[in-house]
């Protein structure tokens, strides 16, 4: 399998670049993205300035390959034939809607994608398909807007509930809300409307609702979901103490739920933990209608996976940017998050066929032995970095841009079928030099001994403290 010649060089110095660059082109190709925006906007029309147009320039700051819009739309002004207001006007009123559906439809291309690969992980509880849920706040904007500039607070331009697939590594849905001041659990039941019969659901005690779930216990599926303090239940029996786990020790004992006329038998797992949380916990009170056959210690090992997307916000804010502080309307915020969201899921998908085309490699890294609350065991997937990897696609898109003409992408990559694409990705992915895109092994880090703080002067010298370090240390 070969691509033409104008992308030799890039397919063997950077051919994670490459395979980014063709998989963006296969699910946001222009003639895709406007069509799906006709079919879930309402109130907007395409008009002079096509939605494709806008995902371009903003895709560009998202993979930080631009400082800002205006930079972007500056790179690419013979392109565009309106001017940079029309751009941020556009952005300023792009719905809610149409990014969640920009989300949810280039997240399936992909799961082709990867599943044409062989790619796909176990998951946190296995033998089980397993979806996770969390929800997220946008970091607040910058006053630019003149209804802030007078005023001194933090203006949260919204909020969002991310669906996380761990057995693809690729966030299928997003929920998202203009108002960064409201409750997560009016969202609640369009969540339930995404899951479906024989799933577990896992997610945190925001979730812990009798509606949540009374409503994923009649669509026969499972959840594991931390009790919030404020969802009461009916304990109908003693603990029974399960044994040790890798955090703590682990108790069972049954809990009713009900609602209304309604109500159901949950099991209810504790967990006794070795070390506190970040929040200072004792204790993690799981709830769970999983069949007896799994153990209470897989179930407090499956809630531990819960931190994959937890992850995955992490990766979003720092190896991309999926808060703009610049956007101040919240649908243009939104849309910024939910674009880095598909690049988020396109740098996985890229992961996979490196998993796909080195997993002697990968499977040689042991797992950290060491694991806690807040940390969950290792994962061999993980031994990938996705920062090294954002890193150098961010570092070569410039000159990429300027090399290969963008009518070369359009037949090598955007009129392939999933299948097709996976054997081209595979291909691509056996000519990278792997050890460039590792990570550190992790190790259990000491907890710091509190500073010093002086209380005569302010300052101190390093150098006349280095002169009183023994010769022999380090």
């Amino acid at each position: 399998m070969v691509l033409p010649e104008v992308f030799r060089a890039f397919v063997e110095e950077s051919p994670v670049s490459v395979m980014f660059r063709g998989t963006l082109e296969r699910v946001l190709a222009a003639e895709r993205l406007d069509v799906l925006f006709g079919g879930s906007a309402q109130r907007q029309c395409c008009g002079e300035l096509a939605f494709s147009t806008c995902a371009e320039l903003l895709a560009l700051v998202v993979t930080q390959s631009q400082p800002s819009v205006h930079a972007a739309y500056r790179a690419q002004r013979e392109k565009v034939a309106v001017s940079v207001q029309s751009i941020y006007n556009k952005l300023a009123g792009i719905e809610p809607k149409v990014s969640e559906a920009l989300v949810r439809h280039t997240a399936q291309d992909l799961a082709a994608v990867v599943q044409g690969l062989g790619a796909e992980l176990v998951g946190p509880l296995p033998g089980f398909e397993v979806r996770i849920v969390d929800g997220n706040y946008l970091a607040g904007t910058q006053h630019r807007l003149k209804e802030l500039r007078r005023l001194g607070d933090a203006a949260l331009p919204g909020h969002t509930l991310a669906v996380l697939n761990p057995h693809l590594e690729l966030i299928e849905g997003v929920i998202a809300c203009e108002d960064g001041h409201a409750n997560q659990k009016p969202l609640l039941p369009r969540v339930v409307d995404l899951v479906k019969s024989g799933q577990c659901w896992i997610a945190d005690r925001d979730f812990s609702t009798l509606a949540f779930l009374f409503g994923v216990h009649k669509r026969r599926a499972y959840f594991i979901v931390r009790q919030h303090a404020v969802l009461k239940g009916e304990l109908l029996d003693e603990r029974i103490c399960l044994g040790p786990s890798a955090t703590g020790v682990v108790y069972e004992q049954s809990l009713r739920l009900s609602q209304g006329d309604e109500s159901f038998i949950v099991r209810r797992i504790t967990v006794e933990l070795n070390q506190p949380t970040r929040n200072k916990d004792r204790q993690l009170h799981l709830l769970t209608n999983l069949p007896s056959s799994v153990t209470g210690q897989a179930i407090a090992g499956g809630y531990h996976g819960r931190w994959n997307i937890e992850a995955a916000f992490a990766r979003l804010t720092t190896a991309l940017r999926c808060e703009l502080n610049t956007l101040g309307y919240p649908d243009a915020a939104l849309f910024g998050f939910c674009l880095a969201v598909v690049m988020y899921n396109a740098v996985s998908t890229v992961m996979a066929a490196i998993r796909a085309a080195h997993p002697k490699l990968l499977e040689s890294s042991k797992p950290p032995s060491a694991t806690g609350p807040d940390r969950p065991a290792g994962k061999e997937q993980l031994r990938l970095s996705f920062y090294y990897l954002a890193d150098e696609i961010a570092g070569v898109w410039r000159g990429m841009a300027i090399a290969i003409p963008a009518h070369h992408w359009f037949p090598a990559f955007a009129d392939q079928t999933p299948s097709q694409l996976a054997k081209l990705l595979l291909w691509l992915a056996r000519k990278t030099h792997v050890d460039r895109f590792l990570t550190n092994p992790y190790r259990p880090q000491q907890r710091r001994k509190q500073r010093f703080m002086s209380t005569i002067r302010r300052h101190v010298s390093t150098y006349r403290l280095l002169q009183t370090r023994k010769p022999n240390s380090s």
